[in-house]
């Protein structure tokens, strides 16, 4: 195993997602080093996420998404995000929220949340258990099942330098149509990466934009 993870990466078309993710998260927004650079959210263990400026907006509902936890759904309506199902309408014990770039989120309310408010990240799959044991492979992680009540919901947690819970996979009828806008980006040797079946998209000046099976985006950085 020499793949590890690196940080999360959001696209934004402008300043609105990362204020309202900085403080939503209550992670530092630490600014880029030009006007075009939006810059990064770092958390307690360090960087969290990267904003990465796009042209084009949200057109589909978002494969990745963050779950968040809450103390109530006001921490997250006043920032602007926008109830889109409530709990009470789905019966599932969180509400589906848009940040204010219509970006897909979920907030579970708890009793007294933790500090760091990232719950888990979130990816729709065709295949669930098939790409869970292929990023766990890559991590040195087990896949885990969601259990008697989630049996299709798969998912890998323990993975070194990842600042929440669990990484999810679910199961989704529909297939994948455009770009994430949500993906993460790890350190590894793209070689590696091929041989297991993932593919190059691009090349960069200090990274490599991969596609793993099932076509979700991942940047490929050098190991330390």
């Amino acid at each position: 195993m020499s793949t590890t993870w690196y940080c999360l990466c959001l696209d934004v078309n402008g300043p609105e997602p990362a204020e309202f993710w900085a403080k939503a998260l209550r992670f530092k927004h630490q600014l880029g080093d030009d006007p075009d650079d939006p810059g990064a959210l770092i958390g307690p263990e360090g960087l969290f996420m990267e904003l990465e400026p796009v042209p084009e907006p949200k057109v589909t509902k978002n494969r990745v998404h963050l779950d968040l936890h809450v103390s109530s759904l006001a921490e997250v309506t006043d920032l602007g995000a926008t109830v889109v199902i409530p709990a009470e309408t789905s019966g599932f014990p969180w509400t589906v929220l848009e940040d204010p770039a219509g970006n897909d989120f979920c907030a579970f309310l708890r009793d007294d949340p933790p500090a760091n408010r990232v719950y888990d990240v979130v990816v729709d799959s065709a295949h669930p258990e098939a790409i869970a044991g292929w990023w766990a492979d890559r991590f040195g992680v087990e896949a885990e099942t969601g259990g008697e009540d989630f049996g299709e919901v798969w998912g890998i947690d323990k993975v070194p330098g990842m600042q929440f819970e669990n990484l999810i996979f679910v199961p989704v009828p529909e297939p994948k149509t455009v770009k994430n806008r949500v993906h993460w980006d790890v350190r590894g040797d793209v070689a590696e990466l091929e041989r297991a079946g993932a593919r190059v998209l691009a090349e960069k000046s200090r990274w490599t934009v991969m596609a793993d099976p099932e076509g979700n985006e991942f940047c490929v950085f050098p190991p330390d």
